[in-house]
């Protein structure tokens, strides 16, 4: 069976851009293939934080896992730091990583424009997340377009550290990568992919008023300024929404309705908030009973770790034996 892996940062409550872009994949996954999932608390580090918000947001993403529908039973669950052998690889990677294509990384370039003073952690972050995704030695990742350039040095870190150290039998794969279905979630600005830090987002487990409070407000297609212009759905953020969350039928009356002008925005916004309730209800209602029964959380973690902790112990037994270690 053919394993994939794949980690969320402790951001603490999930938002509907997490969810379409990878989690809703996620449990679509599980079952199919050896599924492994982390919640990758050392990457949430590189930016100041607060200890005591990192132990609550670690909590409050592992219930939302679960509630969003990763079963314990089909899937490991675990938190990175749990499993120390993702730094120690890490270091190892840092050895045979170059330097330029670190530099050359899309992100790491954005994010340090705007950083005051930058730490060698933003450097070193696709290090880490391909000492996350190797230690396991996975054959897929499911990802977004945006993190494809991270994945391909992971490729090009398991073929330097397998051309030195393991010619003969590349201990390491090559992962591929497995692109989700929703591949990039817009944030309600219309503007910017969807993120708590620009506060564009939908929290899955919201209540319908709050969720509707973001979604009468949210941008549509900018040229409708009259509800009787018509509209073009396919630049509008709210159809593409529609698209994720409401059935076929009504994606295209939708998009009927916009082009028309038969409807105004408001009306297009009534049927998407109707239909993410459709899919969103039962997923506060497991929320609300891992709430009440926390020890489902704790079990749930501390056996993927376990499991994880077994196949990372075997991995590094590898490299050190490779590596002049053992």
């Amino acid at each position: 069976m053919a394993r994939i892996f794949s980690g969320i940062q402790p951001s603490g409550e999930l938002h509907i851009g997490n969810y379409l872009g990878a989690v809703r994949n996620w449990v679509a996954l599980q079952g199919t293939v050896d599924a492994i999932y982390c919640i990758v608390d050392y990457h949430a580090i590189i930016a100041a934080y607060e200890p005591s918000q990192l132990r609550e947001r670690r909590r409050e993403m592992a219930l939302g896992l679960l509630a969003a529908g990763i079963d314990p039973e089909q899937a490991s669950l675990f938190v990175q730091s749990d499993v120390p052998e993702h730094t120690e690889l890490a270091w190892i990677f840092n050895t045979v990583a170059p330097l330029g294509e670190l530099e050359r990384q899309t992100q790491f370039k954005d994010k340090s424009q705007r950083m005051e003073s930058v730490n060698a952690g933003l450097l070193n972050y696709p290090i880490l997340q391909a000492a996350d995704i190797l230690l396991y030695r996975a054959d897929r990742v499911p990802v977004g377009e945006d993190q494809l350039q991270h994945l391909e040095l992971s490729r090009v870190i398991a073929r330097r550290w397998n051309a030195q150290f393991s010619p003969e039998t590349n201990f390491f794969p090559e992962p591929e990568a497995w692109l989700t279905p929703t591949r990039r979630i817009m944030g309600l600005d219309g503007q910017s992919k969807m993120s708590k830090s620009t506060g564009n987002t939908i929290g899955l487990l919201e209540s319908p008023e709050e969720i509707w409070a973001k979604l009468r407000p949210a941008v549509t297609d900018p040229k409708r300024i009259r509800k009787t212009d018509p509209g073009t759905p396919e630049v509008c953020n709210i159809y593409h929404l529609h698209k994720a969350f409401s059935a076929p039928a009504v994606v295209d009356h939708v998009a009927h309705q916009c082009s028309t002008a038969g409807w105004g925005c408001l009306d297009c916004k009534k049927v998407l908030a109707e239909s993410m309730e459709t899919e969103l209800v039962p997923i506060r209602r497991r929320a609300e009973m891992l709430r009440a029964t926390p020890e489902a959380v704790n079990d749930a973690l501390a056996t993927g770790a376990a499991r994880c902790r077994t196949l990372a112990r075997e991995t590094m037994r590898g490299v050190r034996d490779r590596m002049g270690f053992d």
